[in-house]
């Protein structure tokens, strides 16, 4: 293989590298983006829960609006805005939700729709008496398009009463805590008048007694701690979609595989041509000699193509050391059938496979640095490429034999000194590890529980530290004139 075939293809080979590593990139970029996004969701979310709940103290509850019997009214209205507005927020989407505030007949308006919430328990029509006479003052709210919205769990009954046949209704309890089959006459005779349809109902966000004076705080703060848990949700979910799949993998293998078997195709078609032969005059044996140079650059590409993009996703590799590797490991392997079959000898195998390898990492470094100057797709990488292997090339040219052999003579002494060193290094070790055993075992005795022990230990410990004989109290008569003169 000549310098230009090895040129083009090292060149074809770094830029199916980069194109790998930009797609992992690009899902990187994306999950980011997604984190990013998901940050500002969720503070405009609990910003949203956050105002409901100091709008109600302020405005409903401190204010005393609506009194006993009607203040949870107000505060249902604004808790379905907050928590109706943050739902939508956390998933990225806009406000829905806007409170009237005018006491007419329409309390809330969703993106477009009027809401009029009735939460009312008393008379045991789950809310249904006061939507008959919200009918009696506004007969044409329904035909206008407008909802009425009732407790969640309000809505749970009149739904599950609503589709009881009379027979199913006579099976009810007539008391205890469940409907009743006088609930069932209520609601029934409410849809029989024919204002209103279930389809003009809908349930709230909330139960009626969690929007009562003393509970909306922690219901809110319920609410918050569920948004988070959607926030986490849509975190987990944004990263699982960031994850590198199959199918990416296996367009990365194609694609590798295409691009590698199409500049083997055109190098084997130009190699002929430089024969001499123009392309009418190919033999079928030539087409074949290209077919197969052709379809075994096309397994490698695939081989190439999988592998950097297992190695970038799977590994703390980069793109173009990846790709280096399996070139490296390409080259060295064709090495390695050349020494089975005595073409070359052991120290050959060893000499080609070391220059290989030196310029598979010239040109990872060259490629990284290329990309990392120019930051485009492919480019970067194939110009640092180019000027990387030029420049090595260039240098390893230029070199003299008395270049050459100093450069080995260097070598072999640094080998030298690489050994001398070491051996220094042992001894050095070798006597911490003795003076360390040496000091521990002074500090044993010096801190021994035998006070004789403890005495003599101190005063050792002290001389192998510097202290003067005379200051050191290693007798009675010291120890007392010490303490007591």
């Amino acid at each position: 293989m000549n310098d230009f075939t090895k040129f083009i293809k090292s060149n074809q080979e770094q830029a199916v590298a980069s194109w790998v590593n930009y797609l992992n990139q690009v899902r990187i970029d994306q999950l980011l983006n997604s984190f990013r996004q998901q940050d500002e969701n969720l503070l405009n979310a609990l910003s949203s829960v956050d105002e409901a709940t100091k709008r109600i103290s302020l405005e409903v509850v401190t204010s005393n609006r609506g009194g006993q019997h009607g203040m949870h009214g107000f505060i249902a209205e604004l808790a379905e805005v907050g928590i109706g507005n943050a739902r939508k927020q956390i998933l990225g989407q806009d406000s829905v939700y806007q409170w009237v505030n005018d006491n007419g007949p329409v309390d809330l308006v969703r993106s477009g729709v009027d809401i009029q919430q009735k939460f009312v328990a008393s008379g045991g029509r789950f809310s249904l008496g006061a939507i008959a006479e919200h009918l009696e003052k506004y007969p044409d709210y329904v035909k206008n398009g407008g909802k009425y919205q009732i407790p969640r769990d309000h809505f749970e009954v009149v739904e599950r009463l609503r589709a009881m046949s009379p027979e199913e209704a006579g099976k009810l309890s007539r008391s205890g805590d469940g409907p009743s089959f006088t609930d069932w006459r209520r609601i029934d005779a409410f849809f029989r008048q024919g204002s209103i349809d279930l389809e003009s109902l809908e349930p709230s966000t909330l139960e009626y007694r969690q929007v009562q004076k003393g509970v909306y705080e922690s219901t809110m703060e319920a609410e918050e701690n569920s948004l988070r848990s959607t926030d986490q949700s849509q975190r987990d979910n944004a990263y699982q979609k960031s994850l590198p799949t199959l199918r990416q993998g296996a367009s990365a293998t194609l694609t590798a595989a295409a691009v590698e078997g199409g500049t083997a195709f055109v190098l084997a078609v130009v190699a002929k041509k430089r024969e001499g032969k123009q392309l009418r005059e190919f033999s079928q044996q030539d087409w074949l000699d290209i077919a197969g140079e052709t379809g075994l650059s096309f397994g490698r590409g695939g081989i190439r193509g999988s592998s950097i993009y297992a190695l970038t996703n799977f590994t703390a590799t980069s793109a173009a050391a990846a790709s280096s590797v399996v070139t490296a490991s390409f080259s060295i392997a064709d090495q390695a059938n050349k020494l089975r079959r005595g073409e070359i000898d052991e120290l050959e195998f060893i000499e080609n496979a070391e220059l290989l390898s030196l310029e598979a990492a010239v040109s990872a470094l060259s490629s990284f640095v290329g990309q990392a100057v120019i930051p485009v797709p492919v480019l970067g990488a194939v110009i640092g490429n180019t000027v990387g292997t030029i420049m090595n090339r260039t240098v390893a040219s230029s070199l003299t034999k008395r270049e050459s052999e100093l450069i080995e003579r260097y070598l072999d002494e640094q080998r030298v000194l690489d050994e001398q060193l070491t051996t220094e290094h042992q001894e050095l070790v070798q006597k911490l590890d003795e003076s360390m055993s040496n000091y521990l075992g002074l500090l044993e005795r010096a801190f021994s529980p035998d006070m004789q022990i403890a005495l003599l230990g101190s005063a050792e410990l002290a001389r192998q530290l510097g202290v003067p004989t005379d200051e050191i109290l290693n007798s009675e008569a010291k120890v007392s004139a010490y303490f007591l003169d």
